[in-house]
């Protein structure tokens, strides 16, 4: 009888534990509920700790499941792996961002040089196109990179950056350095990009906004290191071995990103789906999050490519104009990183929206009236700081407001989207400088309105998530 009674126990309390872990595995699952995302798994908004924190400290057993990727816990936020992806991502962000950062000085040199006879218009297709093929692929490569992680895609993308340099430094013709370095080259670094960016975002959840800064602050450093290096290789060997100096640079560094860069989670594959990457756009936050960026991308980059230009044209030499974008991209280590961490500290929609106005007036009360040396100065150095933000923070901002396990398709959509702004905010600058006959008031005014209408819209993302509460961190 004893061993009949014990039998049955053993039985029933085997039933009731299949039983709670059937409903465990099957609650996320469900679509009853909201996607568990950083913000409702671990809410900034709110006045006190989570519940299951609250009971893990009082000694009781949480009331939600853990499921690694999505429970805080299961975060290393640290660790040697950990920081070995984020110095990997610290590379391709050099090598993809970094290049992009560039463009400026490719605008100029063009005008004068290779492509004297085209107007200006006409010449910012190329960084236009470079800019566009760099955000374009995001939902591509997002549903490669949850489908099949970070390798494969860090492998192609190497080869076709790398290959689309050497092919820029043998051009001759306009097409042929649109087809090089607007299409092949920024195509593969599009696939660099997504990659590191996701694969960072797994293994940090506190720290979140601090490692993207880091990992982008590595775009800022190849916007200092890569045009002063293009500048002197010209100087001394001319453009071709300029070019294919820097692809030289980049794959060794894309060497050392391939060997480190790996995602905490295993790929989970599952079939392609439109409506995977239209449904994000029906949540508000995220679809408000996705409008002001795109509205703030039609002017941020538009200082990057044409404020040495402007700068000659106001009378500073052409030496020191060239040294401009990287004033700009070294500031810009300081605006990716500094307001990261502000960021986890009092809100991540908090800091964008702040450093979002302070681009703005810069724009509008530096840039703008700007006559001499000095004011363009402070104004790449300023401007490299607030801008730099946006590029650690985007993300960031994603993440908060999405499920972990599709980052890769949310954030991808989002740099999609917001491509087709970079792709005409160019080329439309460059007319309106030709319709002025070479002044560039009209374009400054351009930048300054479109960066203002995004930074009201990140207000109204931020109010979407928790109305009129202006002290609370979100």
């Amino acid at each position: 009888m004893p061993s009949s009674s014990n039998s049955v126990s053993s039985s029933t309390i085997n039933e009731k534990t299949e039983q709670h872990t059937r409903l465990s595995h099957d609650r996320p699952l469900t679509n009853k509920g909201p996607p568990e995302t950083e913000a409702n798994v671990l809410p900034e908004t709110s006045d006190g700790p989570p519940d299951n924190v609250s009971d893990v400290e009082k000694g009781h057993a949480p009331t939600k499941p853990s499921f690694a990727g999505i429970d805080p816990s299961s975060f290393p936020d640290g660790g040697l792996q950990a920081w070995l992806a984020v110095s990997g991502a610290f590379c391709c962000l050099f090598c993809s961002f970094g290049w992009i950062n560039c463009i400026g000085i490719f605008q100029a040199y063009y005008q004068t040089h290779q492509l004297q006879e085209y107007s200006p218009s006409t010449i910012a297709w190329i960084p236009s196109l470079t800019t566009f093929f760099m955000f374009a692929g995001g939902p591509i490569w997002g549903k490669l990179y949850d489908n099949h992680g970070p390798r494969y895609l860090l492998l192609a993308g190497t080869i076709f950056h790398v290959f689309g340099l050497m092919m820029a430094s043998l051009a001759h013709e306009y097409y042929q350095y649109l087809l090089a370095q607007g299409v092949c080259s920024p195509i593969g670094a599009s696939m660099i990009f997504y990659p590191a960016m996701s694969s960072t975002g797994t293994w940090f959840f506190k720290r979140r906004a601090l490692a993207f800064g880091i990992m982008a602050s590595g775009s800022s450093l190849g916007g200092v290191i890569l045009p002063i290096m293009v500048d002197h290789v010209i100087a001394r060997s001319g453009f071709p071995w300029a070019m294919r100096s820097v692809a030289f640079l980049l794959l060794g560094l894309m060497v050392y990103a391939n060997l480190t860069v790996r995602s905490r989670l295993p790929p989970s594959p599952k079939p392609w789906s439109l409506m995977e990457f239209v449904r994000p756009l029906q949540e508000l936050p995220y679809l408000l999050v996705v409008m002001a960026s795109f509205l703030f991308f039609f002017g941020m980059f538009l200082p990057f490519t044409f404020v040495i230009l402007s700068a000659q044209h106001d009378g500073m030499s052409t030496r020191l104009a060239f040294y401009l974008i990287p004033i700009l991209n070294a500031v810009s280590i300081f605006g990716r990183t500094l307001p990261g961490y502000v960021a986890d500290k009092f809100g991540r929609f908090n800091t964008m929206i702040a450093t979002s106005f302070l681009s703005t007036t810069l724009v509008l009360a530096l840039w703008l009236p700007a006559r001499g040396n000095v004011p363009y100065i402070l104004f790449s150095a300023f401007y490299g700081f607030s801008s730099g933000a946006f590029v650690s923070l985007a993300p960031a901002l994603v993440a908060q407001i999405s499920d972990i396990r599709q980052i890769g398709v949310r954030t991808g959509s989002m740099f999609a989207i917001i491509s087709v702004a970079a792709l005409v905010g160019t080329p439309i600058g460059g007319a309106l400088v030709s319709d002025e006959g070479g002044n560039y008031l009209h374009l400054q005014i351009f930048c300054g309105i479109m960066m203002l209408a995004g930074s009201v819209v990140f207000v109204a993302s931020r109010w979407a998530l928790v109305g009129t509460k202006p002290l609370v961190k979100v």
